[in-house]
């Protein structure tokens, strides 16, 4: 579906359909000169009749058979994810519709200008994200268009800010929706060095190069596959060159048959969007170098390819990390906590970072307990937790902390090396695969470990998506790094 924002121009009077902010202590006066006197009744009348409705609701009045006044009455309008949770419901209620063009009055609610200018903004902004649909690889173009027709002085089409998250969490989805057999690490690092363009600073470090480092757990889960093993860093500087950068580590699993230990066919092509922990880390540096943040931030990707064969990784292997501590792989397919153990270290190692947050769909446990609604959260630090809530709730892109004991640790201890990728003893497996990665922040560095897997994609789509890749943690981590370290 194609969303296209125009400004009306002086053929205001072809456009039949068209769409107005009501609140409940609308006049009709407010209205004359822009519908007949009958159409304001009708207005004044639907106001009157759902004066006690206690949520935000869209309804149409027909006005001719060919003309129609899409009416959104608004009850709360006091945030900006208000607005746009209401310009997503907007869009699906116009393409159910197939309405296909119409104009909307920008709402009158704000005696300050800029206040209603942002509103409005949120508003399109909203429909913008719940219109995303990948087509790419349909052979006739079945998309069509709606036109969405605004006032210039309504709404400001040059917003950086707004437009940077846009284009941030679109790329995430792209890249999460892209099939295995052409997003594989080779093509993805290749993807991510096409950011130079915008400002960042892109490293790409081979096979040769990890080898050399000695990043064995990583290069290990990737040893089945005819695809290279990749690290890519992602630099953006827009502060001093003395502060401390944020890092973001994200999980790049380009395909995850499973490995040796091979997962059931049943749904596996939904292992496409194993690497939907990187794509969020290359979709929030894309934000950041589009819309010039002041911070410095370092995002950090490990990208392979988890296949059976000849050369694959075995269960029973040991294996020895960048960090020196060796880890005995007992099943292949607790690959990612592999691939981010190098991560994790390398990262807090070259960029001593302020923070680190990662994100991967790491567990399947993490869905048993919660679902589609929040992301599993586990960290070192309540201060990064606390904001990491905060900032959440705020943008609905929820997590929910969960504990790291020392208790859970043990679970993780191997008889063979210095510890084990799974836990066999059974029970709390986000918790420990959490507990795994903790072992690899070596100098107390504030980390968080976000647990996307029940967030990165969604089979029935939520308030601000379709069905598909959802761009979760985009959004979350633009807002924390505005609220509290911008």
């Amino acid at each position: 579906m194609t969303l296209k924002i125009n400004y009306l121009d002086k053929k205001k009077g072809s456009i039949k359909n068209r769409a107005i902010f009501v609140h409940s202590n609308i006049k009709t006066a407010g209205f004359k000169g822009d519908f007949e006197e009958k159409t304001c009744q009708k207005i004044a009348n639907l106001v009157k009749k759902n004066k006690n409705i206690k949520e935000n609701k869209i309804f149409t009045l027909n006005i001719d058979f060919d003309e129609k006044v899409i009416v959104i009455y608004l009850t709360r309008v006091n945030n900006q994810l208000n607005f746009e949770k209401l310009g997503a419901k907007f869009f699906d209620f116009i393409n159910k519709n197939e309405i296909s063009e119409i104009y909307i009055n920008s709402p009158k609610i704000e005696t300050q200008k800029d206040k209603n200018l942002s509103f409005f903004n949120s508003f399109i902004h909203g429909a913008q994200l719940k219109s995303y649909e990948f087509t790419l690889y349909k052979s006739k173009n079945l998309n069509k268009r709606i036109n969405f027709f605004v006032n210039k002085k309504d709404y400001s089409e040059k917003n950086n800010k707004l437009d940077a998250v846009l284009n941030g969490v679109n790329f995430t989805r792209d890249l999460v929706s892209e099939p295995g057999n052409i997003l594989h690490p080779d093509e993805y690092a290749r993807r991510l060095l096409k950011l130079k363009k915008i400002g960042l600073k892109v490293n790409v470090y081979d096979e040769k190069k990890l080898k050399k480092m000695g990043c064995n757990a990583l290069l290990g889960v990737g040893q089945g596959s005819i695809r290279g093993s990749y690290i890519v860093t992602l630099e953006w500087s827009g502060a001093s060159s003395k502060s401390k950068p944020l890092a973001f580590v994200g999980k790049g699993v380009c395909f995850d048959t499973g490995g040796i230990s091979l997962k059931p066919a049943k749904f596996m092509e939904d292992m496409t969007y194993d690497m939907a922990g990187s794509a969020v880390v290359a979709g929030l540096m894309k934000n950041f170098a589009l819309r010039k943040a002041k911070i410095n931030a370092v995002g950090v990707v490990g990208l392979v390819e988890n296949m059976p064969g000849g050369n694959a990784q075995r269960p029973g292997d040991i294996v020895k990390s960048y960090s020196g501590k060796t880890i005995e792989v007992l099943n292949t397919d607790a690959e990612g906590r592999l691939v981010l153990a190098d991560a994790l270290t390398f990262t807090e190692k070259k960029f001593k970072p302020n923070f680190i947050i990662d994100l991967a769909t790491l567990t399947g446990a993490i869905i048993v307990a919660l679902g589609s609604e929040h992301a599993g959260l586990f960290s070192n630090n309540d201060n990064l937790s606390n904001q990491l809530h905060k900032t959440g709730l705020k943008v609905d892109e929820k997590v929910w902390r969960l504990p790291l004991n020392k208790n859970y640790d043990k679970l993780m201890n191997s008889k063979n090396a210095d510890m084990q990728n799974i836990n066999y003893v059974g029970g709390a497996s986000s918790i420990t695969a959490a507990q795994f990665l903790q072992r690899f922040i070596l100098n107390d560095t504030p980390w968080a470990h976000l647990d996307i897997a029940g967030m990165a994609f969604s089979k029935y789509g939520g308030a601000l998506n379709s069905s598909g890749a959802t761009g979760y943690g985009v959004r979350l981590l633009n807002k924390l790094v505005e609220d509290f370290y911008e």
